[in-house]
């Protein structure tokens, strides 16, 4: 699977740099860093930026999954220092903000109309968790037909009890790049990003690349 990269109709989101999941997960700092790394030269190509968090007012039935995560309501909740996007995460005034109710970045939210309005038909995938609210992402973007490219590096969990942190990535990524979206480290992104843009500043829609 080979996407076309053009930056004119691509966006980037960066999902869940929230201090609950940063502090959680493996090497979170780190892959905040890159994150940040990416998002630069994608504002300098003319990519939007978009962070999402999973956050809820407070008081909000979160139905079954609050059942199965008793608690989640008051870590989530939108005002609370967990549910904060974390200090690390470099937030400039062009980008956009997200807010999702559940595990993927678009059930319940106006992501898919945002996109529209951008002319957006591809996605670039980072964040926390990977086999989570990440590869959910993914699975809800293939359904709406929206291209994803899912950044192998710019990802992480904190896994899951009884597994292996990197096994629980390893399969993650499988999945998503086998039936999902095209993986990509965040060299080979920002390798495609600047091969399509071919010059310094913003890209038009007739600067591409093939991944």
């Amino acid at each position: 699977m080979q996407f076309e990269v053009v930056p004119a109709r691509m966006a980037l989101l960066n999902i869940d740099i929230q201090n609950v999941f940063v502090e959680s997960a493996v090497d979170g700092l780190e892959v905040t860093h890159r994150i940040n790394r990416l998002a630069q030269v994608c504002r300098d190509a003319g990519i939007p930026v978009i962070h999402v968090r999973h956050a809820v007012p407070a008081g909000a039935d979160l139905g079954i999954f609050g059942e199965m995560f008793p608690g989640v309501e008051d870590m989530l909740e939108r005002t609370s220092h967990s549910a904060a996007f974390h200090e690390a995460l470099v937030l400039e005034p062009t980008d956009h903000l997200l807010e999702k109710p559940h595990f993927g970045a678009f059930h319940d939210t106006d992501l898919l109309a945002r996109l529209d309005v951008l002319g957006v038909d591809t996605i670039i995938i980072t964040g926390i968790e990977t086999n989570v609210c990440c590869e959910t992402t993914a699975r809800e973007a293939m359904v709406r037909d929206v291209r994803a490219f899912f950044i192998s590096d710019a990802t992480t969990t904190a896994g899951v009890p009884g597994l292996d942190v990197a096994e629980v990535q390893r399969a993650s990524l499988a999945t998503v790049g086998r039936f999902f979206a095209q993986l990509a480290t965040v060299e080979e992104m920002v390798g495609w990003i600047t091969a399509a843009t071919g010059r310094d500043g913003a890209a038009d829609d007739t600067d591409r690349a093939t991944a």
